[in-house]
């Protein structure tokens, strides 16, 4: 599998596991590949990924964009009731181009 296929699978929000799961490959593998990925999309003029950050769930903490896999444990209050991290990927709007782009 190519990284470019993982763009017709995310148009819906998941997790690194939920994909992991469907493509029957290792959530490390996935991880990897998405973070590439995601590099990748920065310049991209078609598609924009959306990442919705992990939470917990207990105190509200939210983790850093950058990290695509769950993590343990909270820093902050130590529960492992934490929301895995979502990523989406959608078109972007047709007349607006991003900021670097030389007109």
């Amino acid at each position: 599998m190519f990284r470019r296929d993982y763009i017709g699978l995310l148009r819906e929000p998941r997790s690194v596991h939920q994909l992991a799961r469907e493509l029957e490959l290792a959530p490390g593998e996935v991880e990897d590949d998405l973070a590439h990925l995601l590099k990748s999309l920065r310049h991209n003029e078609t598609y924009r990924a959306v990442v919705t950050p992990a939470q917990c769930r207990h105190c509200g903490f939210t983790f850093h964009r950058e990290r695509l896999g769950k993590p343990g444990k909270c820093p902050r209050c130590r529960h492992t009731w934490i929301e895995a991290p979502m990523i989406r990927i959608e078109e972007r709007s047709t007349g607006v181009r991003p900021k670097w782009h030389s007109q």
